[in-house]
């Protein structure tokens, strides 16, 4: 299986640290082996370590360094965010922030439906193994 996600002019990544922590941005311009420039629409373009990112699938088509009207319009025309709230790895963080933000009853009633299901089920499966024997 060959290597996709490569460092390039308009890949979406996603910060994995720092204070834009969990923010998708697109790369507009390489700077050295270990440096990029960043930008996206509700932040300012700056300068990022390539630790500091992990590289998407989802790609936009810009030229290099493009003013912010553009790469807005070029965003929303590649359609980044449902992209990416579609993407399993998206889904994986919504439902990771979802359960982080639960209270204490939240998890209660959660609790509580698990185990009703989990006795839903077991009786579900006794009566397929009467049946078969």
């Amino acid at each position: 299986m060959p290597f996709k996600r490569y460092v390039e002019v308009g890949r979406v990544a996603l910060v994995n640290y720092g204070k834009d922590y969990g923010r998708l941005v697109v790369i507009v311009d390489v700077i050295d082996q270990n440096r990029v420039l960043v930008d996206a629409p509700d932040m300012v373009r700056g300068q990022m370590n390539l630790k500091r990112l992990s590289l998407t699938d989802i790609t936009v088509d810009i030229e290099k360094v493009p003013k912010k009207s553009i790469l807005i319009a070029a965003m929303e025309a590649a359609d980044v965010k449902n992209k990416w709230e579609k993407s399993s790895w998206g889904r994986k963080l919504i439902v990771q922030k979802k359960r982080a933000s639960l209270n204490d009853f939240d998890r209660f009633k959660i609790m509580l439906a698990k185990i009703k299901k989990a006795g839903v089920v077991r009786q579900e499966l006794t009566k397929l193994k009467k049946q078969a024997a």
